[in-house]
């Protein structure tokens, strides 16, 4: 990658990394074109992760296949989620300090926001 590291992406929780390859290049590509720095606020997350355990079933950060991005300005989330939509990214969260970028496994890519 050249714009991560792959521990950028380890589980806050228990340290484990297992990212997907492919998500990685994909999200490394993003960052390429919206043109400046992305601090990772959550990448893996491993099932015993408090959020995944509190889940039905683990989600996507567990799978290897998310990330969030933080972020708080309003140009630089319209430039993410554009960018992400342009690429085919199948999952945009847009939330008042992070924007959520995922590749899991949809019926039809989906966007949402929370306060």
């Amino acid at each position: 990658m050249k714009h991560f590291k792959l521990s950028d992406f380890n589980c806050k929780e228990t340290g484990e990394n297992e990212m997907c390859s492919h998500f990685l290049v994909r999200l490394d590509n993003l960052r390429e074109a919206c043109g400046f720095p992305f601090i990772v606020n959550s990448g893996y997350r491993s099932p015993e992760h408090s959020v995944e355990k509190a889940k039905s079933k683990p989600g996507f950060h567990a799978q290897g296949l998310a990330t969030d991005i933080r972020c708080r300005d309003g140009n630089k989330k319209r430039k993410i989620v554009a960018a992400a939509i342009a690429m085919g990214f199948n999952g945009i969260g847009v939330y008042p300090t992070f924007i959520h970028v995922d590749d899991g496994i949809r019926v039809r890519p989906v966007i949402w926001s929370k306060k």
